[in-house]
Parts: C-alpha cells; structure tokens; sequence
C-alpha cells in the first residue's frame, strides 16, 4: 500500500512539475530564417515589403505596409526580441491578435490597431507625438512606462513580453516598465476613458497571433522568440 501511495504522489507531481514548466523556445528569426513569421492574411513572407539584411528584420519603407504575424497563435507567451529604430520610426507589438480586419495599408495604421492592446515601439526623440502614453514601451495610449531607459537611435534594445492569465509584464533593457492586468477594474478605468471605449471586440480573445506592425519607417528586428508558458 505504501509504495502504491509512493508511487501515486510521484505521478501527481510529476504532472504538477510539467504543467508548470515553460514550452520550449520556438524561433521566429535568427538572423537567416524568419520561417516562423508570414504577412498579415497572408500565407507566406511579404518580399518587398520586410527585408532580411544584415542579420536583421527590416521593414522598407514608403511601400505599402503589411504587418508579421506568427503562423501559430498563443496564448499565455513569454516572447523575447530585439528592436532598434530609424529617426522618428515608429513599430509596435500586439498580441491574441485575430486575422478579421481587410488589409490596411498606406496609411502607418494595422488593420487590427484598435482591437488589441499595443506595446509601442518609437524613437521618442523626434517622433511627432512626444505623449509619455504613446512613448516606447507603453501600452500604447493607455499606460506609460516606468523606469525607462532606452538606447540611442538605431542600437538595439532588448525586450521581453510575458502573458499569463491576464497578467502582463513588459521588459526593456532589464528593467520592468509595465505591469498590469487584462479585465481589471484599472485598465477597464483606463478603456472607458479610451479612444477604443466603443469597441466590444477589443482585446476579446485570449489567444492569438503575436504581431510586428509595419509603420512606414524603418525599424529592425533580432533574435526574436516565443514560448508558451
């Protein structure tokens, strides 16, 4: 009986151990290969409009914007990668993002801008809108970041995105500069006050594509990864 009982706890916690350990990594660029990344409704990698050079992911500019996606959607994530931009370029990051919207282009707007929370990407120095809201590394329009330090203009800052159950971290450069919960009674404050205060469908799903924007300018990528957590 003992060594029944010996034997059902080391199955419980094995269980236990592995529904708390994190996936392993999937790689979404490497230097060489963006396979794990296509063009907004899309099937392939929008040639013409992304370029891989230099060991990085650039958007070209003053074509029309197509945005990346990750071919396989998520839903608790942790995603790593590194970004730099051109002089008043400007990017961002969504994610449990749903390919519902026509395609947009031409104007620096996704088609999904208004349906899903955005962590800004931008060149706070000479971009037009110098709003801490809207600044890198906030939730775009809703949030500020804290504790921000970025690095000059075309150097690399290195990011790292977590999801999990609602619960959001942002990180730039080791330091932690949002923190905040989906559906709590402070960001739903925040929405009503927003500029997507009349949308129902924002930020309605729980998984999704993870999503690069394509601005109109500039911007690079590296070493970007994913994993479920």
């Amino acid at each position: 009986m003992k060594k029944i009982l010996l034997i059902l706890l080391a199955t419980c916690y094995t269980i236990a151990s592995s529904a708390q350990t994190p996936g392993k990594w999937i790689t979404l660029f490497d230097g060489k290969s963006a396979d794990g990344l296509r063009g907004y409704k899309m099937d392939k990698f929008p040639e013409g409009v992304w370029v891989i050079k230099d060991g990085t992911l650039q958007t070209i500019p003053k074509v029309k914007n197509v945005d990346l996606v990750t071919k396989e959607q998520f839903g608790n994530f942790e995603l790593e990668l590194e970004w730099a931009v051109d002089t008043a370029a400007n990017s961002g990051i969504f994610f449990h993002l749903q390919e519902d919207k026509a395609m947009v282009s031409n104007n620096g707007n996704s088609p999904n801008w208004l349906d899903n929370f955005e962590i800004q990407i931008l060149d706070d120095k000479y971009f037009n809108d110098t709003a801490a809201v809207r600044s890198a590394g906030s939730l775009y329009d809703l949030i500020r970041p804290v504790n921000k330090k970025l690095m000059p203009i075309g150097q690399f800052n290195k990011a790292r995105l977590i999801q999990k159950d609602g619960h959001v971290e942002y990180w730039l450069n080791g330091a932690k500069v949002l923190d905040f919960e989906i559906g709590s009674q402070a960001v739903r404050e925040l929405l009503i006050r927003s500029k997507y205060s009349k949308n129902p469908r924002f930020q309605a799903y729980k998984e999704g594509h993870i999503m690069l924007q394509h601005h109109g300018q500039r911007v690079y990528f590296k070493n970007v990864r994913v994993r479920r957590i």
